[in-house]
């Protein structure tokens, strides 16, 4: 991930104004320390901090097209960036850089060029012919960005808020699959898919289908010129990532830059569930394993540096945030600069716990619409922003646009939870990936009950966390949380103690504004929580607070969920990646 910051029509070309374009676009060198660059024309600014991953030696930025009358600073990853270059037979690149694309494509169709790009991205293009610009972000949103309005008329753009929170009267966040116009005047929707309506689908279940397209999500995310891993935490999802690398490494480009062996990563306290599953899976697979511990003091006292990189207040995603915050650090001191993860899946096949209680399918597939439409705030910005703040890139196959098309298309009844069938959550993904000739994972791992990270990293970090938050917030202050925070007021001494960091880093009410809030149980949405009358007084984020469900639920029941039948699927073919070409 890199770091941009675009200031427009601020009315100002002064030396000052430059100097403090290039003061704020430092507050993001963090998400790309390996080169800075600021392009300047009349009253419009362009600054960019690169962590090269793709042509590290000549795709600095900005990035222009031909006679550098249009100028793109962008942060991302476009994984058709060869395919559209052929496009592009008319047209001379600078670079090797896969955003080289940009620009030419604009030449080409104007702004309705995004959603011919593959990839995750945030860009701001500036047409000097005429002044004017364009914003753009992808389609989940996984890549972050704000934009802000300056009392001078001025538009601000920024990978992170602490990019323009001191210098904008008002700022929020960009939204996922939106461009912004000039010459429009305003947003404009590209990414439209037909889930995005939430009528329920009716696509028979094909595992082969699944198998397929989440293949090839992960093999076009092996695009690399750095060193790279995988973040592997035992559980399905990243179990599944790891698995499928391993299997399609060998003959990549980036195999041959960087060796046949996959390196993989994995975080949490001593003897947490994680760390056992995932160096199990990653004997399993003949991973090189890397595996970092933190006591529950190390996480608490990084928490102050979370909140300022992650830019939240939100519970979930700071106890989520904490220890991935800690080992991205670690693997970037590896020398390894990209890795991939497992986000999204949950979103996209129901895999929360508390999915078990969905009423019925439709109920089910509007909250995976829900769940998907708002990840930009919770675990991608989790991802991105965690990973970031030590210039490591992140990429998350399960939120390819393909897949999810796929995934988002299949009649809901095959993702609903019926453990009385053998069927747990997630259970379409699962059996699409059980083959016996040629297991991807061991059993007990395709079938392991989902852990969301805060609680996979050990149980004792939340309570930990409670703890301490415990200690810093008397009974006082929260008689008077409605008065001191009256929008998102804080229910727990922990949301507390967050916002009143968080307050002490962004004062202003547009950044309070940019947080989500309402009720949740499990990382349910509010319309979700009224599955279950039970759930009102349990109100957590925790997926042990989905009672009656996680095995190892707060009330301390133990819940025998019956194992599905451990079935190869019939006549499944390996796919075995000929005619698969990586290219960068």
């Amino acid at each position: 991930m890199c770091g941009i910051l675009a200031v427009l029509g601020c009315s100002d070309d002064s030396q000052a104004k430059r100097v403090r374009v290039l003061e704020l676009s430092r507050r993001l060198r963090h998400r790309g320390p390996d080169w800075s660059g600021l392009y300047q024309n009349g009253d419009n600014y362009l600054a960019h901090q690169r962590l090269a991953v793709i042509d590290p030696a000549s795709g600095d930025q900005p990035l222009f097209n031909e006679d550098k009358t249009i100028v793109v600073t962008v942060n991302g990853e476009i994984y058709n960036h060869e395919e559209l270059r052929k496009r592009l037979k008319n047209h001379r690149f600078r670079t090797g850089s896969d955003c080289d694309v940009i620009a030419h494509l604009y030449e080409e169709y104007g702004v309705d060029f995004v959603d011919m790009l593959d990839g995750i991205f945030s860009f701001v293009l500036l047409d000097t012919r005429d002044n004017s610009f364009m914003v753009a972000r992808d389609a989940i949103g996984v890549t972050s960005l704000y934009i802000g309005w300056g009392l001078d008329g001025s538009v601000w753009i920024s990978s992170e808020m602490k990019g323009l929170n001191d210098d904008c009267e008002h700022f929020e966040t960009f939204p996922p699959g939106h461009f912004y116009s000039s010459k429009l005047g305003g947003f404009k929707q590209w990414y439209n898919p037909p889930w995005f309506n939430e009528s329920v689908p009716s696509t028979p279940y094909e595992p082969l289908a699944i198998r397929h397209a989440f293949e090839n999500a992960v093999i076009k995310r092996l695009m690399t010129d750095v060193p790279f891993g995988v973040l592997l935490s035992g559980g399905l999802d990243s179990s599944l990532v790891a698995s499928i690398t391993a299997r399609h490494l060998a003959g990549t480009k980036a195999a041959k830059q960087w060796g046949p062996q996959l390196h993989s990563f994995c975080v949490g306290l001593e003897g947490s569930p994680d760390l056992k599953a995932g160096k199990e899976v990653a004997e399993y697979l003949g991973t090189v394993h890397h595996e970092f511990h933190f006591s529950v003091q190390d996480g608490i006292d990084a928490i102050e540096d979370v909140i300022y990189h992650v830019e939240t207040y939100d519970v979930t995603t700071i106890r989520a945030s904490t220890p991935m915050f800690l080992m991205s650090r670690k693997i970037k001191s590896l020398g390894v600069k990209m890795v991939l993860s497992g986000e999204g899946s949950d979103e996209i096949f129901g895999g929360y716990l508390y999915f078990h209680k969905a009423p019925n399918k439709q109920e089910f597939h509007q909250e995976t619409c829900r769940k998907i439409k708002a990840l930009h705030k919770y675990d991608c910005l989790r991802a991105n922003k965690s990973t970031s703040a030590f210039g490591l890139e992140a990429r998350v196959p399960f939120l390819d646009k393909d897949f999810i098309n796929i995934a988002m298309s299949l009649d809901p009844e095959s993702k609903m939870i019926k453990p009385e069938e053998g069927r747990i959550e997630k259970w379409v993904l699962r059996r699409a990936f059980d083959d016996e000739e040629r297991p991807y994972l061991p059993k007990h791992i395709l079938y392991r009950q989902k852990e969301q990270f805060s609680d996979g990293v050990g149980y004792s970090w939340i309570d930990g966390l409670k703890d301490h938050a415990a200690q810093n917030v008397n009974d006082k202050m929260m008689s008077n949380a409605a008065h001191i925070f009256p929008h998102n007021t804080p229910n727990t001494k922990e949301a507390y103690y967050y916002r009143m960091i968080f307050e002490r880093f962004f004062p202003q009410n547009s950044a309070r504004l940019t947080v989500p809030g309402g009720a949740t149980v499990a990382c349910s949405t509010a319309k979700a929580v009224e599955w279950d009358a039970s759930w009102s007084n349990n109100m957590d984020p925790s997926g042990r607070a989905a009672i009656g469900v996680h095995l190892s639920a707060y009330d301390g029941k133990k819940v025998a969920l019956p194992m599905p039948p451990l079935k190869a699927i019939d006549d499944m073919p390996m796919m075995m990646g000929q005619g698969v070409v990586i290219q960068t």
